[in-house]
C-alpha cells in the first residue's frame, strides 16, 4: 500500500521544539525527493523544506536555521525538527513526495499549535 504516514505533531509553547516524522511505505523511497508543506487556516499550503535521495536540503526562508529537515532512506523515514518555534509556525503539516515523472503523494497532515 502506497502511503506517507506523519506523526509527532502536537501543542508547544513559543520557543519550544517539536519533531515530526513522516513514515514511507509502497515506494522506492531512494527514487523520491521528501518534503514537508504546512497549510495554516485561511492561508494556501506553502513549502517547507524539502531533501533530496543524496540529503541535499532547501528551506523556506521563514524557517532557515530554526528547522531542520533529514531522511533515514534504509527506514524510508523523513523528518522535519523544528526548533524556536513562532506562533506563525502553528498550521497542518503534511509529507509530501515527488519523483523525477512527475508523481506526488501527500500524508494526511499533522497538527502543529505554538501557542503559550
Amino acid at each position: 500500500q502506497v502511503q506517507l504516514v506523519e506523526s509527532g505533531g502536537g501543542l508547544v509553547q513559543p520557543g519550544g521544539s517539536l519533531r515530526l516524522s513522516c513514515a514511507a511505505s509502497g515506494i522506492i523511497f531512494n527514487d523520491f525527493r521528501m518534503g514537508w508543506y504546512r497549510q495554516a487556516p485561511g492561508k494556501q499550503r506553502e513549502l517547507v523544506a524539502t531533501i533530496t535521495s543524496a540529503s541535499m536540503a532547501n528551506y523556506a526562508d521563514s524557517v532557515k536555521g530554526r528547522f531542520t529537515i533529514s531522511r533515514d532512506n534504509t527506514k524510508k523515514m523523513v523528518y522535519l525538527q523544528m526548533n524556536s518555534l513562532k506562533p506563525e509556525d502553528t498550521a497542518v503539516y503534511y509529507c509530501h513526495a515527488e519523483n523525477d515523472y512527475g508523481r506526488r503523494l501527500w500524508g494526511q497532515g499533522t497538527q502543529v499549535t505554538v501557542s503559550s
